[in-house]
């Protein structure tokens, strides 16, 4: 009777994990699918799951292409969570696991449940290094120009960044990343873009090591003679080298520019995160006339609780999948939020076209592509 049972329950499995072996494909589903799995097809105790592994070439927030055995597949990824270890990030090697069955490339039949790290490979992306002129850098991006007059686009969301000798358009930059640029244009193969690139850190000096403790440099004998100061104030925008910013815990707005001394933002010059000036001379409460700024220093995010991350992106929903959001921001970058613990006091249902601003932890997502967000609220 008992060997009897045994080949029962063999017979309902075998043809589950066909394609896959079963440790792989158990330990992938399980831990978060439980129930929703048997939900698909309730009628039947037979469900058809397989993994395809790849490597991804585009992600538009809720549609994937992988390229496996030199073929394309696109699949809807709006039901799936993403659970790739370093994002989706172009040219890294990740798995889709699926129900149905596959037909040729034709994804349509079939449901994208997880993108998972591929486990076939124990290929870890490198890291590379992009060298040139800063053209233009805002919240979400830098756009520079290299040696030989190629110029590429990186989001830099959250990214850490420092300008040791001021920044500027024009100021050369190294940009340490994970992934593969692409030439959209074959008419112009001059112009790259790393959409689906994960930058690590910008900074005109390479390694970048910071003074310390402060990126203020040494004073001179003059400076030495006078009493240095410092003030809070919360970034509100950046346009390549002008930072606007509120002084904080008033109505007092300014603008910044960084070009005349270093500056060090650890996780980016992030809107409605925190600053420290560090100055001399005798701040009026509304300009930087009488004062002499000897650098500027961003909120360290490992140093703070989640109460006090203040970090924030902002722009339109234009896509979704089970665990994240895709936003287009007002600078024209996708960013991409993992939604998973946070709040959400949005009107907008979290609905493609609803603008909302996405408060965000840069320590959690120092290698991933995919912000850790905390809350989410209208924009």
């Amino acid at each position: 009777m008992k060997k009897w049972l045994l080949l029962s329950f063999c017979s309902v499995f075998i043809p589950l994990l066909s394609g896959c072996s079963p440790e792989t494909l158990l330990n992938r589903i399980m831990p978060s699918d439980n129930q929703e799995i048997q939900d698909i097809h309730p009628d039947s105790t037979r469900v058809y799951m397989d993994e395809l592994p790849g490597t991804v070439q585009s992600f538009t927030g809720n549609k994937l292409t992988l390229v496996s055995s030199s073929l394309p597949y696109t699949f809807d990824v709006s039901q799936a969570t993403l659970e790739s270890e370093d994002g989706i990030i172009r040219g890294d090697s990740v798995s889709v696991i699926y129900e149905g069955q596959l037909t040729d490339t034709d994804t349509s039949t079939v449901r994208a449940l997880k993108v998972v790290d591929d486990y076939h490979t124990t290929d870890t992306l490198k890291d590379k290094t992009s060298h040139g002129q800063i053209q233009q850098l805002t919240a979400n991006s830098v756009t520079i120009k290299s040696r030989g007059g190629k110029t590429a686009t990186f989001p830099s969301t959250g990214a850490e960044q420092y300008y040791q000798n001021g920044l500027k358009a024009g100021t050369w930059v190294y940009i340490h990343y994970k992934g593969e640029l692409e030439t959209p244009d074959p008419e112009n193969p001059s112009r790259l873009y790393g959409s689906h690139v994960k930058v690590l850190s910008i900074s005109d000096i390479d390694p970048l090591k910071l003074p310390d403790p402060t990126p203020t440099p040494a004073p001179s004998k003059d400076q030495e003679r006078k009493k240095e100061n410092q003030l809070r104030a919360v970034i509100q925008s950046i346009q390549t080298n002008i930072l606007q910013i509120t002084i904080e815990s008033t109505n007092t707005t300014m603008k910044l520019d960084l070009s005349g001394f270093p500056s060090y933002f650890s996780g980016g010059p992030t809107p409605g995160s925190h600053v420290t000036i560090t100055y001399t001379g005798d701040f009026d409460g509304s300009t930087t006339e009488n004062i002499s700024i000897l650098g500027v220093t961003g909120d360290i995010p490992e140093s703070l609780s989640e109460q006090r991350i203040s970090f924030a992106v902002s722009g339109d929903i234009i896509a979704s999948t089970s665990n994240t959001l895709t936003l287009l921001t007002y600078d024209n970058v996708y960013v991409t939020c993992n939604i998973d613990n946070a709040s959400n006091s949005s009107t907008g249902g979290l609905l493609s076209g609803s603008s909302v601003k996405i408060t965000f932890n840069p320590a959690k997502s120092r290698k991933s592509n995919i912000l850790c967000a905390l809350n989410i609220e209208d924009a």
